[in-house]
């Protein structure tokens, strides 16, 4: 004889099965929402217009095996500042935006090696505590640069006011 379950438990069970099913529907709902919002938001692209991580620009840089090797890629930027003092004003070209590297100061001799500068140039530069930039590939006459960390005003990316990290070693060059 089967037993018949009254009518009052049957109705609770149905109801609280229901708010698991709007539940359920909901979280759904939302989790779907949170995709959808990141899938819309979310505009990375890798082609050259839109320069949106380290490895575009490492494989942007010239001679990029030697340059993440030796040293590190980089995003040179040529500007031209003119001053007039009568009346004072400041003018600006357009930047221009080209890929490049950065050495090492211990990987400096490796343009000497090369023959792309000289001695007494990496001597200077060195003596500056200072090291070497370039644009352009190594093998069709690259414009070289001796150049110097600008650390004055610090990466305020990597530390937001009231950090108390520093600079790794990895990171000196």
């Amino acid at each position: 004889m089967a037993r018949k379950i009254p009518s009052r438990y049957s109705s609770q069970q149905s109801i609280i099965s229901n708010n698991y099913s709007k539940i359920a529907l909901f979280g759904g709902t939302f989790i779907l929402g949170i995709g959808v919002g990141i899938g819309i938001t979310s505009n990375a692209s890798f082609n050259p217009q839109n320069v949106v991580s380290r490895e575009v620009i490492d494989k942007s840089a010239p001679n990029p095996e030697l340059c993440v090797q030796y040293g590190a890629s980089a995003i040179v930027t040529d500007m031209r500042i003119f001053l007039s003092l009568n009346p004072f004003s400041v003018y600006a070209t357009q930047p221009q935006m080209q890929p490049g590297c950065v050495l090492r100061r211990s990987n400096m001799t490796l343009l000497e090696q090369k023959r792309l500068i000289s001695g007494e140039q990496v001597r200077d530069c060195k003596n500056r505590m200072n090291t070497f930039g370039f644009v352009g590939s190594l093998e069709s006459k690259p414009s070289i640069n001796c150049i110097y960390p600008n650390d004055a005003a610090g990466n305020l990316f990597l530390n937001p006011q009231g950090s108390t990290s520093s600079r790794s070693e990895g990171e000196n060059f």
